[in-house]
């Protein structure tokens, strides 16, 4: 080895940067067998050209993925990417390594699905980069070409913790989604979609005619068209009674009775209002005080903007996280744990307002966020919780994990506070994205896809098991794909716990 003075490469290969010095390494006899081996079974040279041998110089920038013309292109972001130094240093986290082309764990779940290279993680940080750096036109990143390679992505997060580089998939989207908005406008479907926060009241006095819809195929049939959602869905009707912030705790002369403030989500509020309900009476019945999450200076329910970053409304969602910000900075400050049950809104409080409005009062927030479950297991480990638990009828529970829960590590929670229940044995379910996704699988052109996510493991674990079985998820959409697809019912951890109560 170079008269003893050591090997030029070892565990990782020869590679591009290495081959250039395999001459002075193991000679030209050596090298040229090299070439005849390489010739013999590659005579066209298709195979990795340059690397092991005829390899151009080391510091060759035309060879280089980044080449000396590279720059990209000068964009005015809409999200704060100073973690990264730029956007387009964030698409250049992708160093395709492959990870994301797997069949396991959550990432990349429409890939699992159609095992198109277009649709795995590396696709599509590849194209956005070469957008961004002008590569694939001077109108590339507005493109409806890259809308087609960004669309089945489901934004569940699982790049940013399974991805080696932590490739965060779901914020590139949304960037990209605003910039694509701007040059093209939007669907009423997206507008809907978006405004699904102050649109819910008037839903709620439409009842009726929602469950026409559901009830009515040829009706259903009819408003496919007009509103973008697919006819063979069902779509979610609000509660005849939603939750109302007229539920406050009072106070308590005890020392120890520790304040929590519930941020109280859409979902929770209009459609399924019972899991907030569940919520705070197994927290009083812990003996923490309960505050409802309320706006500072106006009526209108605290929304967290999820619905509309994902439609690409980024400016309205910073209008929302503000008012959440103004709302929840007190009692945070305070050191009140404020609390959400609904993943994808709770988890945008400690993820997106930081890059919506980056500053100590998003950081202070997002240091107090955390699911329900978080905060029962965290506070039944520090030997604070008091809850005083029977069993129940059932034995086993099955759960599926929201996708956000798996992103930000947070399913031991869940089988944590579930494991408060006494006798009862719980079951992780081994699924990827349920493929709801929020409205993504409500759209004609997703039902395929998205029950297709499904099928991979959830739907034939909820279909495989004993009727007596209970069924858990967390997320609004997982129930609802649940419920479509196999006609059984899921419970939030929330319902279940009140069911226990003693």
């Amino acid at each position: 080895m170079r008269e003893y003075g050591g090997s030029h490469s070892g565990e990782h290969g020869d590679g591009i940067v290495r081959s250039e010095f395999h001459e002075a390494m193991f000679g030209s006899r050596i090298v040229r067998a090299f070439e005849d081996v390489k010739d013999a079974f590659d005579p066209g040279a298709l195979f990795n050209p340059g690397r092991i041998v005829r390899a151009p110089r080391m510091d060759d920038r035309s060879l280089f993925r980044y080449g000396s013309d590279y720059a990209p292109i000068d964009l005015d972001t809409v999200l704060d990417w100073s973690e990264w130094g730029s956007f387009a240093a964030a698409t250049e986290m992708c160093n395709n390594n492959g990870a994301c082309r797997k069949d396991a764990a959550v990432m990349c779940p429409s890939f699992m699905a159609t095992r198109d290279e277009r649709d795995v993680t590396r696709g599509r940080a590849n194209a956005l980069r070469l957008a961004l750096t002008g590569q694939l036109g001077p109108d590339a990143l507005t493109s409806d070409a890259l809308y087609e390679v960004l669309d089945l992505c489901v934004s569940c997060k699982a790049c940013r913790r399974e991805c080696p580089t932590g490739v965060d998939m779901a914020r590139m989207k949304i960037e990209f989604l605003h910039h694509y908005r701007k040059r093209h406008g939007a669907r009423l479907k997206d507008r809907l979609v978006a405004g699904l926060p102050r649109l819910a009241p008037l839903l709620q006095k439409l009842r009726p005619l929602l469950r026409l819809r559901n009830g009515m195929p040829l009706l259903a049939r009819a408003t496919e068209a007009l509103t973008g959602f697919s006819a063979t869905r069902p779509i979610p009707v609000p509660s005849a009674q939603p939750f109302r912030d007229d539920r406050i705790s009072p106070a308590s002369p005890k020392a120890d009775v520790r304040e929590v403030i519930l941020f109280v989500d859409t979902f929770s509020r209009w459609f399924e209002p019972e899991n907030a309900r569940a919520a705070i009476a197994v927290l009083e019945a812990a003996n923490y005080r309960v505050n409802t999450a309320q706006p500072a200076n106006d009526a209108r329910p605290l929304c967290c903007g999820r619905t509309y970053l994902t439609a690409g409304f980024v400016e309205e969602a910073r209008r929302e996280a503000s008012r959440v910000i103004a709302a929840l900075e007190a009692p945070a400050r305070r050191g009140a744990a404020i609390l959400g049950l609904e993943p994808s809104c709770l988890l945008t409080l400690r993820d997106e307002f930081l890059a919506l409005l980056p500053g100590e009062a998003s950081q202070i927030v997002a240091g107090r966020a955390m699911l329900f479950e978080d905060f029962l297991a965290r506070e039944a480990d520090a030997g604070r919780l008091r809850l005083d638990l029977r069993n129940l009828p059932e034995s086993l529970a099955l759960v599926h994990g929201h996708c956000h829960q798996k992103a930000f590590g947070e399913m031991p929670a869940v089988m944590r506070a579930l494991g408060l229940i006494p006798g009862l044995e719980t079951r992780a379910i081994e699924s990827s994205c349920c493929g709801m996704a929020g409205s993504f699988g409500y759209e004609p052109q997703h039902v395929g896809i998205s029950m297709a996510m499904a099928e991979r493991s959830l739907l034939p674990a909820v279909r495989a098991a004993d009727p007596q079985t209970l069924l858990v998820a967390d997320g609004t959409s997982c129930r609802h794909q649940i419920a479509d697809g196999s006609g059984r019912q899921s419970w939030h951890v929330a319902r279940l716990l009140e069911r226990a109560l003693a």
